[in-house]
């Protein structure tokens, strides 16, 4: 079992404790209220008797939520079963109003008889003090629990203790009322209780309403927008969408990302963010996908090869001038030297449109069409007077054209298309890159000028302290 799911393994088993001790708590709450309810007379205890033993049927619900909620995701339930604490919440809210509904009807007929005994001593004062202490411990436990494991069904519960507190202390006010020559201060405590039930209710409703509809989490929405803006690379954020699925957080977020950026770029941002989002919610479960944005500094070369890319063209050898108010781009394509020059026409006159649709209409475009070069030539490595007089011709032409000094590891190999040279050569680390490219490729030139049979030179400068 890994790290993660042990945790979610002991988030589980917690949350079910937690469920099975409310149902405990409750019912012998409930019991003993209902019997000093019973011996004592008083309404606003037998309301409470009624409200502890609803809250000891939601407390069983909200026991049966937790364990189906915790079954993980399915063919049929592939969001996994988090909507379960939801529902049980949605239950309970409508028993709270019911049971305040009964309570305010009971308290109105009560109001309206003459003769109201109530027998007010210490079973029905020990049994809401006992109630209150209970109450208070069991709502401060399940609102903690509820809170770190994110659980909508404990939350309602520690909703229904507390608000269970609050109606067992007026319940004791009316009681001693009663007791002090104001019997019907136990009938107006039962208002009370029905407005803390009712109360009660209506918070736990519009929670769980919001969980049910799918409303974005009011808290955690802004935090995460934060921190996925914030997260380097991130060029806007294009959507957000979030709901609550149980403990967990779902959703998935749009990101615009340069579209100059390779794929492991790209994905190296999406990674970035993610662990943005986890930072700031851990339970959140956040799909992130990227959208390739136009950027303001993006060059022509740049937009030239992002179109030969996305049609899986191989461009090189760009030129690019201004003349007058349009562009005149230049440039080869490579394609399958088999290839029919009539296909082969047709790919690089969609190239060309498609450069059109991202400079304009007026541009002017050549291709110039040239069979793909091997990816991998077999060769080896050419010994003897050949490649001596190479090395040689390397060295004499490269005091000719100047600012190359000191030709070293120099490598000759023959291969099935002709001889690949390599070299290394040192420049003054002053010099611009732009005349020691224009010396390096004169060198290479005037080399195969003197022996054709060379396919391909590359020289490598670097400088002279290197």
């Amino acid at each position: 079992m890994t790290e993660a799911r042990a945790f979610h393994a002991a988030g589980a088993s917690r949350k079910l404790a937690a469920a099975r001790a409310s149902i405990a708590a409750s019912a012998v709450l409930a019991a003993a209220k209902l019997a000093a309810g019973l011996w004592s007379g008083s309404l606003a205890l037998l309301s409470e008797a009624g409200h502890a033993f609803v809250d000891t049927g939601a407390t069983a619900l909200t026991y049966y939520a937790v364990r189906e909620a915790e079954k993980p995701a399915d063919a049929e339930h592939h969001y996994g079963h988090g909507k379960y604490e939801a529902l049980a919440a949605l239950v309970e809210t409508g028993l709270l109003f019911g049971l305040a509904l009964i309570v305010v009807g009971e308290a109105i007929r009560r109001l309206g008889e003459a003769n109201v005994e109530i027998l007010a001593g210490w079973p029905a004062y020990g049994v809401l003090v006992v109630s209150i202490v209970v109450d208070f411990v069991r709502s401060r436990q399940l609102s903690a629990i509820a809170k770190e494991e994110r659980s909508d069904a404990l939350a309602a519960d520690a909703i229904h203790f507390a608000s269970d507190l609050v109606s067992s202390v007026l319940a004791l006010i009316g009681v001693a009322a009663a007791q002090y020559g104001f019997p019907q201060g136990d009938a107006l405590a039962s208002f009370g209780v029905a407005g803390f039930i009712a109360i009660a209710g209506y918070r736990l409703g519009r929670r769980t309403i919001d969980t049910l509809l799918d409303a974005a989490p009011r808290e955690l929405s802004p935090q995460i927008e934060r921190a996925i803006l914030d997260a380097p690379g991130v060029m806007r954020l294009e959507t957000l969408r979030l709901r609550s699925a149980g403990p967990e957080v779902i959703g998935e977020a749009t990101i615009g990302v340069a579209r100059t950026l390779r794929v492991e770029q790209a994905a190296r941002i999406k990674a970035g963010v993610c662990d943005a989002i986890r930072a700031v919610a851990p339970h959140a479960r956040i799909t992130v996908t990227a959208d390739a944005l136009a950027v303001d500094d993006e060059t022509v070369v740049e937009r030239i090869m992002l179109v030969a890319a996305r049609r899986h063209l191989m461009a090189h050898h760009v030129i690019v001038q201004q003349i007058g108010d349009r562009l005149s781009i230049g440039l080869d394509i490579e394609v399958e030297g088999a290839m029919p020059i009539g296909r082969a026409h047709a790919i690089a006159t969609d190239f060309e449109s498609a450069i059109r649709d991202e400079f304009g209409s007026d541009v002017e475009i050549e291709t110039h069409i040239e069979p793909l070069t091997a990816h991998v030539l077999i060769g080896r490595d050419l010994r003897g007077l050949l490649a001596e007089e190479i090395a040689e011709a390397l060295d004499r032409y490269g005091g000719d054209v100047g600012y190359i000094a000191d030709i070293h590891d120099v490598r000759v190999r023959e291969t099935s298309g002709g001889l690949v040279v390599n070299f290394h050569c040192a420049v003054d680390a002053a010099v611009p890159v732009e005349v020691v490219h224009a010396a390096v490729d004169e060198l290479e030139r005037r080399v195969r000028e003197a022996f054709p049979e060379i396919l391909r030179i590359v020289g490598h400068a670097e400088p002279a302290d290197h």
